[in-house]
């Protein structure tokens, strides 16, 4: 299993899902680049211009490690750049666990993303202006459950361990990112993992995407925000492991 974490985050926000599945799995973490000990000398602008260097860096990681088709478990962003990897390379992964995914964060006619263009452009503005500030604010919206204030003090500091330069440009790739034209060329099974009350990612993005993919089954969890992988990781290994059997 290939665990990969969203856009703020790195690889310790998996530390109370993954132990679960090393009974039965190789289970494989990492830091996205400019996230946690990822080396920062990688990074570059230009070629981290689009989701599509994260997915190649992805297939990197299971050619180098010589991966046997993986379950790859995506959280936020992440689950969008494991789509684009599983599509570029079918035959290298099993299944794909979708958590709080999102294929276009901003409204489109008939189609709900959970943000108009202006409010992307806003918080992409604010972060390039303050991004201690950005990171103050946004935590706790993003991660919900107010009356555990403790994990958006958790999701503020891991957004203010990310180096800011690499953090500015994943945050325009991310929100600016629309991969609803890819949906359709998705062949591997894949499991959307969709929270309740999720700023984000809104209950009709995970409508949309069970729709749009073939193969895909879509659960509903009872856990709040944007983070359920910390906010509710036994609801979370649960599900992936009723989805595995």
């Amino acid at each position: 299993m290939l665990f990969a974490h969203g856009f703020g985050c790195d690889q310790g926000m998996w530390r109370f899902v993954e132990p679960s599945f090393r009974a039965d799995y190789r289970t494989v973490l990492f830091d996205h680049v400019g996230a946690g000990q990822a080396d920062l000398a990688c990074y570059d602008p230009v070629r981290y211009s689009s989701l599509g260097q994260y997915a190649d860096d992805v297939l990197d990681i299971c050619r180098e490690l010589a991966l046997d088709q993986p379950v790859f478990v995506g959280h936020s962003v992440s689950a969008m750049i494991g789509m684009l990897a599983a599509i570029r390379a079918p035959q290298l992964f099993a299944r794909l666990v979708l958590i709080c995914p999102s294929p276009c964060y901003i409204d489109d006619g008939d189609y709900v993303g959970g943000f108009s263009r202006d409010d992307i452009a806003g918080l992409i503005d604010f972060l390039d202006d303050n991004f201690v500030a950005w990171s103050g604010a946004m935590a706790p919206a993003i991660m919900g459950n107010a009356e555990r204030p403790e994990l958006g003090r958790e999701l503020e500091s891991s957004f203010c361990r990310t180096d800011p330069t690499a953090a500015r440009q994943f945050a325009r790739v991310t929100f600016l990112s629309d991969n609803r034209r890819e949906l359709d060329l998705l062949r591997t099974p894949s499991l959307i993992l969709q929270a309740s009350d999720d700023a984000i990612a809104p209950p009709a993005v995970g409508r949309y995407l069970h729709q749009a993919l073939r193969g895909s089954t879509l659960v509903q969890l009872a856990a709040r925000g944007h983070c359920p992988n910390l906010s509710a990781p036994q609801e979370t290994v649960a599900a992936i492991r009723d989805y595995l059997r």
